[in-house]
């Protein structure tokens, strides 16, 4: 049997460790396809602990830390590159200094998502520490990139091109210590006007692409308001997140207009609908317009470029779900109140895990969701503590939960 309370020392006994790390990573910036310092520094910590069995970068960077061989192979994910910080002039502090005060570390990446990262690496060694270690299972931790460019397409190079399909993931994007078991998908679209461009002074012989693009706009502002909404996952939404055109010069009419439509899918909402309800809203503008499924196809850090359609599956659990059940139970047994079970708002690495591939996925992970991509961009010391503690004893669990729901295991690859 595991003592809980042990763990909880363990875990808090290495706060100031995590602490001192979490600063260090915040210290190196790690915009999208950048991640190469951070990743070299993780990669030294794990080695450090000397819990791992074996660590290593696959091919699109992301880094792969594996404890024990089991036939169970659970997985916990943190992505570990961070957006920009600007403007600088709106943060009260530098953030790329990791301020630490009695109960926070500031900086970019604090909150969204680098705080899980001491967490993680740190949950290996209390295993190591306590002998948690088992032969029913095995932990994958995966330090992932391009999360904030395109959630999910590092786990669509480690299902598709390494072969690993675990039998569940934690996925640890900021849950504020909630449980989270889903949330709504996303996709991004785009849409062309053409118009016919002449110059400025004699706008009546042209015809202005962005006077046509700004009817559209008018319509996706109300298309937003039309669309469904579910009871847990909540409303889809859409708006528009960019907004460019052509035009030979500042003194001529353009004749072209493109905006960038920012998408997020409730239940029930699929790619065709989707698609059609923009199709719509150009109608009723009165309009005549180009509408595409964007993608993606920036090189990661290593070179590697793997382009994927910008479209990412709504996916959700029930709480009866063993991974659900188990994380209800890994905080029952470890803390004192009782849990929040709910949803993420914003969209995680899990549009691929579950979304796309339907593997077993729940959320537990430090920092609330509202810090995220602000200048207060944190996460609360004890977050780390009682994370740590969380991955540490959650395999036990899980491997309860999936016996109880008479589920066989699948061989382990890593």
């Amino acid at each position: 049997m595991i003592d809980f309370d042990a763990v909880n020392r363990e875990a808090a006994g290495y706060r100031d460790q995590m602490v001192a790390f979490l600063r260090e990573l915040v210290a190196l910036p790690s915009e999208s396809t950048e991640e190469g310092a951070v990743i070299e520094r993780i990669r030294a910590e794990l080695e450090a602990t000397g819990a791992y069995d074996e660590i290593r970068t696959d091919g699109m960077g992301n880094l792969h830390a594996r404890l024990g061989s089991g036939p169970v192979l659970i997985a916990i994910d943190a992505h570990i590159d961070t957006v920009g910080v600007e403007p600088r002039s709106e943060w009260a502090h530098d953030p790329y200094k990791g301020k630490l005060t009695d109960t926070h570390v500031f900086g970019r990446g604090a909150g969204d998502q680098e705080g899980a990262v001491p967490a993680m690496v740190y949950a290996g060694k209390i295993i190591r520490d306590l002998g948690l270690a088992s032969d029913d299972w095995t932990l994958l931790l995966t330090f992932t990139v391009m999360e904030e460019d395109c959630d999910g397409l590092c786990w669509q190079y480690i299902v598709n091109e390494e072969g690993i399909r675990p039998d569940c993931v934690v996925v640890t994007d900021s849950t504020d210590c909630k449980i989270l078991r889903g949330h709504r998908g996303r996709m991004e679209m785009g849409v062309w006007t053409k118009g016919r461009s002449c110059h400025g002074s004699m706008p009546e012989k042209g015809d202005n692409a962005v006077y046509k693009m700004a009817r559209i706009v008018g319509e996706i502002e109300k298309l937003n308001d039309r669309l469904k909404a579910d009871e847990f996952l909540g409303k889809g939404t859409i708006t528009v997140s960019y907004i460019d055109c052509e035009t030979p010069s500042r003194c001529a009419v353009p004749g072209g207009a493109f905006i960038h439509l920012d998408r997020r899918l409730t239940v029930g909402d699929t790619k065709e609908s989707a698609v059609a309800e923009v199709k719509d809203a150009i109608t009723r503008a009165g309009e005549q317009a180009e509408v595409k499924v964007l993608t993606y196809a920036r090189p990661s850090y290593t070179g590697l470029v793997y382009e994927t359609e910008k479209y990412f599956p709504t996916w959700c659990f029930d709480e009866d779900a063993p991974q659900v059940r188990a994380a209800v139970q890994t905080w029952g047994a470890l803390f004192d109140e009782p849990p929040t079970v709910s949803r993420w708002t914003f969209s995680t690495n899990a549009v691929s895990i579950a979304g796309m591939f339907g593997i077993p996925a729940v959320g537990f992970g430090p920092a609330p969701e509202d810090v995220a991509h602000t200048v207060n961009d944190s996460v609360p010391i004890d977050h780390l503590v009682r994370c740590a503690a969380f991955y540490a004893t959650f395999p036990h669990h899980f491997c309860a939960a999936r016996a109880e729901s008479g589920v066989a295991g699948a061989a382990a690859q890593s």
